[in-house]
Parts: structure tokens; C-alpha cells; sequence
């Protein structure tokens, strides 16, 4: 179908076309006219996702900070912010609602969930586009009503939203004083083993007890080994041959003693030689000699004792002080002993004293979370009672009413003419006859005018048209 069959059919039909629009233009103001009216308020908040808890601290990270939105949106809502709602509208209190409520559901469930479910169907929540700004938008009836349970769902998301920061902080609270508690038990009870110990031990300070003790230790040990060294030396000296012994053969004494008997022994030589065995001065001297001889032997023989003398002293000094050594080896040990038993009850004061400044810590920031009236979101706005309704929108159903009912005219206006098909142009005879147009004449209702170009005579099969 060509443009000019299209204007024809059009041109022809158009009283349908025009009756169609008129109808669905008149339909829609009607309905427009007939609908209850609807008002919508609305109201914006704020949530912060950057600023830093100030108690918990750190912030929303870029991350999550979609799904934390998307989080916020459900929890406004949601039935706990619904129903906290009701409570603040004092909606439950209203006799109509009651009486709907039992009409509705016949007294089953619950009237605060049937309530809160109502206001939902006119609740609208969306987050703004590329901002942290969430639109809370509500639509009835009653334009006052309206703008009260706009302003009232944003101060139920505020209060839920404190809530929701309050009571987790507020139920460990409660449990981190439990096990402060706890902990406090048990460091009173270490730091009380600990007392016990100290006073049962006697100890006041073991570090420098210890140190005093193994100076002392080292001290006597000291003496023992010099005194061994001294025994050793005697014993040697035991065991050599009495003319061999150092302090023999350094004795002035007996060195003087051989050097007389050296010179008698010369003497009584030259008195052999010169005066005879049996002389006076002869015999005197060897008399002298033997008496030096028999001095020599006393004095070696008294060093000899001496020497032996000091190795018995040595060895009981070396038994007494072995003793010592292994008695105050002891009380070392005794004492080391008793400072790694006190070790342990310090460190048991001081794992309870960490775990105890930790649940204490803990507790503390806990309770002033539970504690606190600031959350990060921010009302931005009020919801007032708009004073135009929101719905219906009488030009704008108009207009889609004219769009329509001129489309919907075009369509009933092409029905009706392929259900009783005329002939408005050559076209139409072409297409049906399949026959060439030789000629056509004009109506009478035109003057007449020269046969040209499309007003020929059409004939066909002896028929004119």
C-alpha cells in the first residue's frame, strides 16, 4: 500500500478515526476524574560512609560500599522499621484500623505486622544516583498522612539504624563484665599463689639472694682450688728424697750446716795426714763433724715433718672446703629452684594481669558503644504535605489518551476498510484487476479538464470505470 492509498482510506474513513480518539480521550478523563487522588511525600537522608567511628574507628571501604547501600535500602524497608512506625503513629491505638484489621484477617496474626505491611505497599526507598543520599518517598491518600509516615520511616531508620550499632555493642558489654570479672578472679588468685609462695620460701629478693650465693659459691671454690694446688704440691714433695726438697736444699740453715761439715771433713783430713788418727784435735774434730752430721739430719728431718704437717692441714682443709663447695652448690641450687617456681607465679600474675587490661579495655570501649547516640546517618530533610496530588496526572493520561486513541482510530479505520473494500484510486483497480489503465474521467462534482497523465479512460474487458 502506497503513502497515497494510505491518505485515501484515511480521507475516508476519518469520522471512525476521529469518533475512536474522542471516545478514548473522553475514557481517560473520565477515569482521570473517577480515580481517588494520591499524594506523595518525601524526605532524604544522608549516610556516611567515610568519616571514621570515632569509638570503633576505620571507615566503609570503596569496596562494600554498595552492598552496605543496597543493606540500608532493605533495612528501611524492612518490618522492624514498619512496625517501629506503627508504634511511633500510634497506629495500633487507631479503632478503624482495629476494625479493618478484623474484616481483613479476622483477628489472626498480628495487628502491628498487618499494619506495618500496609504502610509498606505505599513505601518507595531508593538510593540516589552516584551519591550516598537515600530518598524515602511515601504515597496515600491523605497529604498530611503522608508526609507524617515519610518523616516518621526516616526517623524509624534512625532509630533502627542506632539500634542496630547499640544493641550488639550492648550484649557484649554485658559479656566482656562477665569475663572481666572472671579474669579479675583469676589474677587476684595468682597474685595470691605468688604472696603464698614468697612468704612459705622466705624470699624477698631472689635475684639478689641468687647473686650473693653464687659469688660465694665462686668464692669458695676459689680457695678450694688453691688449697688443692698447695696439697698436690706437698704430696710431692712427700714423695721425693728429704736432700731434694726445695725448701731443704733453700734452707740457709742447712746449707750452712754442709758448708761446716764440708770444711770438718777437710780438716779431718788434713789432721789424718798430718797428726794421726788418734790425736786430740783430730778426734775433737770428727767429735764436731758428727755433731754437725747429726744437726743436718735433725733440721732435714724437722722440714720433713713440716712438709708432712702441711699436707694433713691441706687435706683437711681441702675436705672442709669440698664440703662447703658442695653445700653452698646446693643452697644455689636450692635457691634457683625456688626462683623458677617464683618465675612461673610471676608469669601466671602477668598473663592474668595482660588478660584482665584486655578484657578490661575491651569492656570499656564496648559499654560506650552501647552507650552512644550518633550513628553516620544524617537526616537532610523534612517531608511537608504536598499541596497538588501526585496521581492521577490528568494531561499527562490525556495525552497518551490522544496517542493512543489516534493509533487505535488509524486501526479501526484500516479494519473497517479491508472488511468492505473500496476503490479510491487507479492503484486499487491495478492491484485487483491486474489490468493496465488505459483512460479515467473525472466526477462531476470537478469541471472537466483535458484527458492527461493519470485522467485517462480505463477500459477492461469492455467495461469503463
Amino acid at each position: 500500500m502506497s503513502i497515497h492509498q494510505f491518505f485515501l482510506i484515511l480521507r475516508a474513513r476519518y469520522r471512525v478515526a476521529l469518533l475512536v480518539l474522542l471516545l478514548a480521550i473522553a475514557a481517560a478523563l473520565a477515569v482521570s476524574l473517577l480515580l481517588p487522588k494520591k499524594y506523595t511525600a518525601q524526605t532524604s537522608v544522608l549516610v556516611d560512609m567515610r568519616t571514621p567511628d570515632p569509638l570503633a574507628g576505620g571507615g566503609i571501604s570503596g569496596m562494600v560500599a554498595p552492598s552496605y547501600m543496597a543493606t540500608q535500602v532493605d533495612i528501611i524497608g524492612g518490618d522492624r522499621v514498619a512496625q517501629r512506625v506503627v508504634k511511633m503513629l500510634r497506629l495500633d491505638e487507631d479503632e478503624e484500623a482495629k476494625a479493618a484489621w478484623q474484616k481483613a484477617n479476622d483477628g489472626r496474626g498480628s495487628l502491628e505486622a498487618w499494619l506495618a505491611q500496609s504502610l509498606q505497599t505505599g513505601l518507595q526507598v531508593q538510593p540516589a544516583r552516584e551519591s550516598n543520599v537515600i530518598n524515602i518517598t511515601y504515597k496515600g491518600s491523605d497529604p498530611d498522612q503522608v508526609a507524617a509516615v515519610a518523616n516518621a520511616f526516616a526517623q524509624a531508620y534512625l532509630d533502627t539504624n542506632l539500634a542496630l550499632k547499640t544493641e550488639p555493642a550492648r550484649q557484649y558489654a554485658e559479656w566482656f563484665d562477665e569475663q572481666t570479672k572472671t579474669s579479675r578472679a583469676k589474677l587476684e588468685d595468682a597474685q595470691a599463689r605468688l604472696s603464698d609462695y614468697q612468704q612459705k620460701a622466705g624470699i624477698v629478693s631472689t635475684d639478689e639472694r641468687v647473686d650473693y650465693e653464687t659469688a660465694k659459691l665462686a668464692q669458695i671454690s676459689t680457695q678450694l682450688t688453691a688449697v688443692q694446688g698447695e696439697t698436690t704440691d706437698s704430696q710431692s714433695k712427700r714423695a721425693a728424697r728429704g736432700d731434694t726438697v726445695a725448701e731443704v736444699m733453700q734452707s740457709p740453715l742447712i746449707n750452712g750446716l754442709k758448708a761446716d761439715i764440708a770444711r770438718l771433713e777437710s780438716k779431718v783430713q788434713e789432721n789424718n795426714v798430718n797428726l794421726g788418727v788418734n790425736h786430740p784435735l783430730r778426734q775433737r774434730a770428727e767429735a764436731e763433724l758428727a755433731s754437725l752430721r747429726s744437726r743436718l739430719v735433725s733440721e732435714s728431718a724437722r722440714i720433713s715433718a713440716s712438709i708432712e704437717t702441711a699436707y694433713r692441714v691441706g687435706k683437711d682443709r681441702e675436705r672442709e672446703l669440698q664440703g662447703s663447695v658442695n653445700a653452698q652448690k646446693a643452697r644455689v641450687l636450692m635457691l634457683n629452684k625456688q626462683r623458677d617456681e617464683l618465675n612461673v607465679y610471676r608469669r601466671d600474675v602477668e598473663a592474668a594481669q595482660r588478660a584482665y587490661e584486655t578484657v578490661s579495655q575491651s569492656a570499656s570501649q564496648t559499654r560506650l558503644q552501647s552507650l552512644s547516640n550518633q550513628t553516620n546517618v544524617v537526616r537532610l530533610d523534612m517531608a511537608t504535605a504536598p499541596m497538588n496530588p501526585s496521581s492521577p496526572k490528568l494531561m499527562l493520561n490525556l495525552l497518551i489518551a490522544a496517542f493512543g486513541g489516534t493509533l487505535l482510530g488509524i486501526a479501526c479505520a484500516f479494519l473497517l476498510e479491508l472488511a468492505n473494500r473500496r476503490v479510491r484510486s487507479t492503484e486499487d483497480l491495478v492491484q485487483m484487476l491486474d489490468l493496465p489503465v488505459l483512460a479515467s474521467i473525472s466526477s462531476g462534482r470537478t469541471p472537466p479538464r483535458k484527458l492527461q497523465g493519470s485522467h485517462q479512460l480505463a477500459l477492461g474487458n469492455g467495461s469503463a470505470a
